[in-house]
């Protein structure tokens, strides 16, 4: 049983308002989007000029929407307390900290109500992709190792109806004990971090073995916080035999857009206005690539207005709704080499991805450029490379580069995650 609801509405948030409010902002939102998203944008950006002092001194003099300031984390790292708006205290609030997959974290803050419509709205999205959220949850985390934390999420765990699986550990004799896992409970869908449940996936895949005719109540797999490459798919798809759900959202904000993983994602327009930004924080056309920045259209605690959560995608409007047609990555992330030239870390990392795949069996990589003519691959696979598959690796490289660099290929036992068990797929450290 799925005690979530009864949880929220125990420690004072108004699951069962929430829920009522986010019909009527259904039927508003359909009736008209636009003067929907002026409407809410234009409440919620009066309301932290009116009761925030921390906004109104960020926002300055303003002609219009587009010439609000940008906000980004790095504006954000300051006490909690200088950022709530009047009236609001960390007594009635929600607080959070951010991932910190950025390397900038901070500590936020939800109203009551703001975090149960969050709350609302993920219950009502997964139900609309056909996810009965009364089924237990097969998830793929991390978790903090010890302490306070470790324990709060365990709890967490409890009142969700959610096992959770040990992903820092990838060894065979881990994902045996998976299989036995699924073999012997009912779970209604899998969630996760993409790089976890791929390495899941492989090893089914060697063993012959489709998730779904094990544990036949399986009905989704939904990934998150991870790009999600075609072949991933297609070997989620094979692997699982369930329908792949491609989840993109923030801490800051819960989901902000989620669809099934070959097509387009609906961003939840009824809490979230979207926008893409050129490096001027100008709005591109629709179509074009750019900085994804969303506003929170309910949290009357702390101001998400215009904020920068540090990617890359494209919006496209679909039945007269905004949906995210692409992901690309981080905003960061790139190579940067002896001659000044930067190559987008998601286009690097997928030739990468095509030259290793074609070498041999690999279960995962990563790259970290060091210094701008050093690259260090490190892999994870059953057996290492010989002489002439590295040479073939680095011979590609070099020439997708164009110019000399010093590349170390690696093969490890597992690789290095986050705290929280997310992948990073390409490191710069300087």
């Amino acid at each position: 049983m799925n005690l979530t609801n009864l949880s929220l509405r125990l420690s004072g948030y108004p699951i069962a308002a929430a829920k009522s409010k986010l019909q009527q902002l259904q039927a508003e939102l359909e009736r008209d989007y636009s003067a929907y998203a002026e409407t809410k944008k234009a409440e919620i950006l009066e309301h932290h000029l009116s009761k925030n002092p921390f906004y109104q001194d960020l926002a300055g003099k303003f002609t219009d929407w587009d010439s609000l300031p940008v906000l980004t984390k790095s504006d954000l790292q300051q006490p909690l307390k200088n950022r709530l708006a009047l009236g609001i205290s960390e007594k009635n609030i929600h607080k959070h900290k951010t991932s910190g997959s950025s390397g900038n974290p901070f500590i936020f803050a939800k109203d009551k109500f703001a975090h149960a419509l969050t709350w609302a709205s993920i219950q009502d999205l997964y139900t609309g992709l056909g996810i009965d959220i009364a089924l237990p949850e097969a998830r793929f985390y991390g978790i903090p190792k010890s302490g306070v934390e470790h324990y709060k999420e365990r709890f967490k765990d409890v009142l969700g109806n959610r096992y959770r699986f040990p992903i820092f550990n990838t060894s065979s004799e881990n994902f045996e004990n998976f299989i036995r896992h699924f073999k012997t409970k009912k779970y209604g869908y899998l969630n996760g971090y993409t790089s976890s449940l791929v390495l899941f996936a492989r090893f089914l895949a060697e063993k012959g073995v489709i998730l779904k005719e094990i544990c036949p109540s399986l009905t989704h797999c939904i990934v998150t916080a991870e790009m999600l490459f075609p072949e991933d798919l297609q070997l989620l798809e094979n692997q699982f035999g369930i329908p792949i759900i491609n989840e993109y959202g923030a801490s800051e904000t819960g989901i902000i857009a989620i669809g099934k993983a070959s097509g387009s994602l609906k961003i939840d327009s009824r809490l979230i206005y979207v926008e893409i930004l050129d490096e001027h924080n100008r709005p591109v056309a629709e179509g074009v690539s750019g900085k994804i920045v969303i506003t929170a259209l309910f949290n009357k605690a702390h101001p998400f207005i215009r904020y920068e959560l540090g990617d890359l995608g494209t919006l496209n409007f679909k039945d007269g709704l905004p949906v995210l047609s692409k992901l690309e990555g981080r905003i960061g992330d790139y190579a940067l080499l002896p001659d000044g030239k930067k190559i987008p870390a998601l286009a690097f990392y997928y030739v990468t991805k095509e030259i290793i795949s074609d070498t041999g069996s690999v279960k995962e990589f990563v790259i970290n450029q060091s210094k701008p003519d050093r690259f260090e691959v490190e892999y994870v696979a059953d057996k290492a490379f010989a002489e002439a598959e590295i040479q073939k690796i680095k011979r590609a490289l070099l020439h997708y580069f164009g110019q000399d660099v010093t590349i170390k290929i690696e093969r490890k036992t597992n690789l290095d995650r986050s705290t929280r068990g997310k992948l990073k797929q390409f490191t710069r450290s300087f």
